[in-house]
């Protein structure tokens, strides 16, 4: 659903635009307002309603009983805010969560199939270098085949 990499900017009201691919792809599907959250790696997740509601209910099933559990909702979950898009496909992105991702300015949103996230212009960068030359063994390691024990 959401795909690719796009420089952006914050404006001084806070907003950003969405990209145009990103648009087009909400207004094909009725989305009206997403859902912003902190996210891993210092980035903002950002997801549509319908996936929001996957996401609550897939940590509804954690058992509260565990601490890792209620920390992990409590920080996920507080830092969740609505936003609507304006006329110009622009969403609010609240100072809390911009605090938290570090961006001040220059933004990257990158789509990662189910959401797109916000990095700051320079921590993406800084972990896209980090990472890239992991890329190949990430992959390796996650999409090889299981072991067959009885071959």
């Amino acid at each position: 659903m959401f795909y690719g990499e796009y420089r952006h900017s914050i404006d001084r009201k806070g907003r950003l635009i969405i990209p145009a691919q990103f648009r087009k792809m909400l207004k094909e599907n009725y989305v009206e307002k997403v859902y912003i959250t902190r996210g891993l790696d210092k980035c903002l997740f950002v997801f549509t309603e319908e996936e929001w509601k996957l996401q609550e209910q897939k940590f509804k099933s954690i058992p509260f009983t565990k601490s890792d559990s209620r920390k992990f909702n409590r920080l996920y979950f507080s830092g969740a805010s609505e936003a609507n898009f304006d006329k110009q496909g622009r969403i609010l992105i609240p100072q809390y969560l911009k605090k938290y991702a570090g961006i001040k300015r220059n933004v990257v949103v990158v789509g990662v199939s189910n959401r797109f996230e916000i990095w700051d212009e320079d921590t993406w960068d800084k972990y896209y270098s980090d990472t890239q030359t992991l890329f190949e063994d990430v992959a390796e390691d996650l999409l090889k085949p299981p072991d067959n024990p009885n071959k």
